[in-house]
């Protein structure tokens, strides 16, 4: 498949009066970055050379081979864990060991899987991508809403105080310097990771339900769900409960204890891998909280001040990570694979040096969390 240019880095534009179609615009339904004669020609020469990257080697910016194989291992990691489970009637500690492999193979189907194909990144035929979204079903969350909050609530309003939904800190935390300050902010950097391991579970549990029925977002509460989507909140969560808590004990006899422990053992796991790849790429000392979406005179320009790379050099996060270590390229071109973004980054970090635009990368995600956790303290204090 040879790729057309011109789609590469675009822009998404959120209706007024929303509807699904709104909240999450589909890849043609993305603005290209347009400036005027007189701005700065980075954003220009920045699309013009990742357009190019695939133009001269005429390949997809879709799913390579590489993604297909991520997509059969993690899926067949996770169903073998199953099986496995069911066929050998392992004992109390191998049931616990099969369990957690199981929730690995979901974390990495979230990260790896879910991520792209609720950004349209899979494939150029819709049904796939729609096909492998309920992946987060499959894990407990809702696909559905999940979407409107990342799209809608994360990629059209970067690090901005009160929209974006990755700055939600309940009052939990202070994650801008526009939150107001709490007492108890001043240890969040010592509670964060406790509470991140806790994440997954809060979407299984309570998150979903809040968005659906009691939303706090103005544009949750103008719109109008499809009542099929109702169908499917339900039923998704029927049925993962049911795989993970009801069938073992019911069909292989564990016990309910043993069974709610590896089921909270997953979900730490789930939670705070998830959590703590996506946090330490926009929450960390030295990324730009904007006060309003106009304060930047293009979108590229946004995404550079708010966004920050990690561990880029490093092939085995990026497979893990499902390449959002890579996240500047993620948010320039979030309908493409993350499969190709390793060489985007390097065209990234080459033009952004040639135009003096700063470009922030942390060497090693070990790193970058660090520098996640300095912030929570500083905005503690």
């Amino acid at each position: 498949m040879t790729f057309q240019p011109e789609a590469v880095i675009a822009v998404a534009t959120i209706a007024d009066q929303p509807d699904i179609a709104d909240l999450v615009p589909s890849e043609t339904s993305a603005s290209p970055i347009i400036e005027s004669a007189g701005a700065s020609s980075f954003p220009k020469v920045l699309r013009s050379r990742l357009d190019r990257f695939f133009a001269d080697q005429s390949i997809s910016p879709k799913a390579n081979r590489a993604m297909w194989v991520k997509i059969a291992l993690g899926l067949a990691v996770l169903a073998g864990a199953w099986i496995a489970l069911y066929t050998l009637n392992p004992g109390s500690w191998q049931f616990v060991a099969l369990y957690v492999l199981g929730g690995l193979a979901q974390t990495f189907l979230l990260l790896n899987i879910a991520h792209d194909s609720n950004h349209n990144a899979i494939s150029s035929r819709p049904q796939v991508n729609k096909i492998l979204n309920y992946v987060f079903d499959l894990c407990g969350m809702s696909s559905y809403m999940w979407r409107i909050l990342h799209h809608r609530g994360h990629h059209s309003c970067i690090n901005l105080h009160g929209e974006d939904d990755a700055l939600s800190g309940r009052g939990i935390f202070r994650f801008t310097p526009y939150e107001p300050l709490a007492p108890w902010h001043r240890f969040q950097h010592i509670y964060v990771l406790f509470v991140y391991a806790m994440f997954s579970l809060d979407y299984v549990f309570f998150r979903d339900f809040q968005c659906f029925f009691f939303p706090t977002h103005e544009y949750l509460r103008r719109t109008k769900h499809p009542l099929r989507e109702y169908a499917i909140l339900f039923a998704g969560k029927g049925f993962y409960l049911t795989y993970m808590l009801i069938l073992p004990v019911m069909v292989l006899g564990k016990s309910p204890l043993l069974v709610a422990g590896a089921f909270l053992l997953v979900h730490l796991i789930v939670g705070l891998a998830v959590t703590l790849v996506f946090q330490s790429t926009h929450t960390v000392d030295g990324t730009y909280f904007p006060s309003d979406r106009s304060e930047f005179e293009n979108g590229v320009y946004h995404i550079f001040a708010t966004t920050a790379d990690y561990a880029t050099e490093n092939p085995l996060v990026g497979w893990l990570a499902g390449g959002l270590n890579h996240h500047v390229v993620h948010h320039l071109c979030p309908f493409v694979c993350h499969t190709h973004y390793a060489p985007l980054t390097r065209i990234v970090k080459e033009t952004a040096k040639e135009f003096g635009v700063p470009y922030r990368q942390h060497s090693t995600m070990t790193l970058a969390i660090r520098h996640h956790l300095i912030l929570l303290k500083q905005l503690g204090e």
